[in-house]
């Protein structure tokens, strides 16, 4: 059973979205919902989801803002955006980035079938692919990960991503994804969110850019999710860690 999340500011569209993805009877289960990119975020960080369903127009942080969040973050993430028709450059957009299908406001229930069937067609042929690669791969040397954590050394904050980390190092995402957690016992994620962070934190220790320019440098499109993920891991806002280092005097 694979596992849905539901993003939409209307709380009616989701119900109708749910009731619907229900009574299609496909191996999807609706696990949770959000109101908006920035609370999908969040809870995808403690989460493990399949595929995100997720409006274009929300407030707080917008669809776009999501599927460019999460392609910075960890791009194995699948992602359905909704939209109207005279919305289409949004949806371009979005295409650009990464999102996996695109459906049209009103949602018919054939539309949403087919392309929901497209999608577990696409991640059953990428479990045989990637099943294969492991079998190949099992006894594949630590000098991989030596490699990765080499080419994040080298790659800046802003361009990294899991697919094109594993890409430069020909192998497949879903199994540097394992590697990670087997060699270096966390996320890949958390390895490059850890990194975004202390590099935020020397940026503001000793430069005067502006938060939204040392969001943009560490690899975060949207200053409320760069905030909000700093004050987790700092225990505190950008700005007030920025104004103690003043007040210390370690500028």
């Amino acid at each position: 059973m694979k596992k849905v999340l539901l993003v939409d500011d209307e709380r009616w569209v989701r119900t109708a979205l749910k009731w619907t993805i229900n009574k299609l009877n496909l191996p999807l289960q609706v696990i949770h919902e959000c109101q908006n990119g920035l609370e999908a975020l969040d809870w995808i960080k403690t989460n493990q989801v399949d595929l995100i369903l997720t409006d274009i127009r929300m407030p707080i942080m917008d669809g776009i803002s999501l599927v460019k969040e999460l392609s910075s973050l960890n791009g194995t993430y699948d992602v359905i955006v909704i939209s109207v028709h005279d919305e289409f450059q949004f949806i371009q957009q979005a295409m650009r980035s990464g999102v996996t299908d695109y459906l049209l406001k009103p949602i018919e229930e054939e539309e949403i079938k087919a392309c929901l069937d497209k999608w577990l067609t696409k991640k059953s042929n990428e479990a045989k692919t990637s099943q294969s690669s492991l079998k190949d791969k099992e006894n594949l040397p630590l000098s991989t990960i030596e490699r990765v954590l080499d080419y994040i050394k080298k790659t800046p904050l802003d361009q990294i991503t899991l697919k094109d980390t594993a890409e430069s190092n020909h192998i497949n995402p879903s199994y540097l994804s394992q590697l990670f957690k087997q060699q270096l016992n966390k996320k890949f994620v958390d390895y490059i969110t850890e990194l975004r962070i202390e590099e935020s934190k020397r940026l503001l220790h000793h430069t005067t850019l502006r938060m939204s320019e040392i969001a943009e440098r560490v690899g975060y499109s949207d200053i409320a999710y760069f905030s909000n993920n700093f004050k987790k891991i700092v225990g505190c806002s950008p700005s007030d860690y920025r104004n103690h280092q003043v007040k210390t005097g370690n500028r």
